[in-house]
């Protein structure tokens, strides 16, 4: 009822000015490749971002328009294909100048708690805000194919708890669910073993921390380095290609394997 809601009362934004995405367009590389349909469907929703969540800089970064707009099309990247439904939940953009430090308390099996410090680039909270370093997004920005984009990695997490269950599979219809959890299993599967055996892998080992972290990791190198993610993880990368449409880098050659030591 609260989806119908929204949807029969909901405001229409206010489209992104054609100058001002044109210098987004500009900044952006993932863009530019897209078609017409697919950016026309971007720009929509990064004016439906714009409208409806609260972005906040903080530790004295200050954002202009321009690079407010550029954070609400990134994060929009992943929801070309899924729609507004990956916007629901949640309603602020908290910016820092480059990575902060949280504090993260964890009770383990024997009803320890335990504390540790870290330092992060991007983080989303359940049901809060996702949270991004400026710094890093230009990074990516500069080196788009390296493998990494972490507002796509922090809005993966977003799309994933949408049914609730942080577990590596955002909502799907039911029989692509069962298809997607057991290929991505056993993707996962196969990864940690390699991981933990010591092996150099082209994807960055963090993707072997838990399922959510594998799901988020894959995500990125779907949008900056898809024909990795094709050669290392076929399967992974057929179903991403599904969930988030084909990536605007798909033309570009796979980057080669760290040399073995």
């Amino acid at each position: 009822m609260r989806r119908l809601f929204d949807r029969l009362f909901a405001t229409t934004p206010e489209p992104i000015p054609p100058a001002l995405w044109q210098a987004v367009r500009g900044r952006v590389p993932w863009i530019p490749p897209l078609d017409g349909a697919r950016e026309a469907r971007l720009r929509a929703l990064a004016a439906r971002f714009l409208h409806d969540k609260t972005i906040t800089p903080v530790a004295g970064l200050a954002l202009d328009g321009t690079q407010r707009t550029i954070l609400a099309a990134l994060c929009c990247l992943p929801l070309i294909e899924f729609g507004t439904e990956g916007l629901h939940g949640w309603s602020e953009l908290i910016v820092y100048p480059d990575a902060f430090r949280t504090q993260h308390d964890h009770v383990d099996a024997a009803g320890v708690l335990h504390r540790s410090d870290q330092e992060l680039i991007g983080e989303s909270w359940d049901r809060g805000p996702l949270i991004l370093s400026w710094g890093d997004i230009e990074g990516e920005l500069d080196a788009p194919d390296g493998g990494f984009c972490v507002a796509v990695h922090e809005m993966a997490h977003k799309l994933d708890a949408l049914d609730g269950l942080l577990d590596g599979t955002p909502p799907l219809p039911r029989d692509w669910q069962r298809e997607w959890a057991r290929d991505f299993q056993s993707a996962y599967d196969r990864f940690v073993a390699e991981v933990d055996g010591g092996n150099d892998t082209a994807i960055d080992p963090y993707a072997a921390e838990a399922p959510d972290e594998f799901f988020a990791v894959c995500s990125e190198y779907h949008f900056s380095d898809p024909a990795t993610l094709q050669r290392d993880l076929p399967d992974v990368a057929r179903h991403l290609a599904r969930f988030y449409g084909p990536s605007p880098f798909a033309a570009r050659r796979p980057r080669e394997l760290p040399p073995a030591t």
